[in-house]
């Protein structure tokens, strides 16, 4: 499985796995799963963490790089053709440009996303799973 894990999931996989369904935790260590995070999820993170919604044990680049080799994290980078897609996404999907690119990221790279995210779950037109079951 190619999964494409939403902000909140990392964070979560790495700080609070308890709030992760069991099946998801154990997807996520499977060593068949390749798990793939976008640029536009570091953005996220060091948004977060400079603004103090999030606190993180580290500082931020020190936490993102740590967390990536612990969970084994692809990063992918927002290409030009992710940017174009992020805009051109099948209506109707909401504004916000993280979760744009997270889907066009997911479109362009044939990926599944992993979210709690109610608006991405009920998007049709990219593949995702509840990480909460």
């Amino acid at each position: 499985m190619r999964l494409l894990l939403d902000t909140h999931v990392w964070l979560w996989a790495a700080t609070h796995p308890e709030n992760l369904g069991k099946r998801t935790r154990a997807v996520l260590v499977d060593r068949k799963t390749d798990r793939l995070v976008s640029t536009a999820s570091v953005l996220e993170i060091a948004r977060l963490n400079a603004s103090g919604q999030v606190v993180l044990s580290m500082p931020a680049a020190r936490w993102i790089d740590e967390s990536s080799k612990i969970l084994i994290l692809d990063h992918l980078p927002i290409t030009t053709d992710i940017a174009i897609e992020a805009y051109s996404l099948p209506a109707p999907f909401h504004r916000d440009p993280a979760d744009r690119l997270l889907v066009a990221t997911a479109r362009i790279h044939n990926l599944v996303v992993i979210t709690a995210d109610e608006r991405i779950l009920r998007y049709r037109p990219v593949r995702s799973t509840d990480c909460r079951k």
